[in-house]
């Protein structure tokens, strides 16, 4: 039995070490990797790529959102929109710069 243990203990310490070596080898800084954190977790319901058969509430985020402009990306997170909501007392100034800064590695749709 404690023989098993170490084994899925050591299995377990591997996995990590993987996991932790593929995120570093996305190309991404730790404040875009903060940013790809936020959207996941803060806009991935209205603006990540739907289930199947599902809709987006909000357009796909790139970086070509806000017409590519970083100042209308900020007004849009911190004010909102009619269909969106404001995010100036959820996020964090740093934050928001993290989903800037990730949104700008993100290739736009063709």
């Amino acid at each position: 039995m404690k023989r098993s243990v170490s084994v899925i203990l050591l299995l377990l310490a591997g996995y990590a070490q993987y996991s932790f070596a593929q995120q570093a080898g996305d190309g991404l800084t730790d404040q875009q990797r903060l940013g790809r954190q936020i959207v996941a977790q803060a806009c991935g319901v209205c603006h990540l790529p739907p289930a199947r058969n599902a809709r987006t509430y909000g357009p796909l985020l790139t970086k070509g959102a806000g017409g590519g402009d970083e100042s209308v990306v900020r007004e849009y997170i911190l004010n909102g929109t009619p269909r969106m909501p404001s995010f100036k007392y959820f996020l964090q100034p740093a934050e928001i710069d993290a989903v800037v800064a990730y949104l700008k590695t993100v290739p736009a749709n063709k």
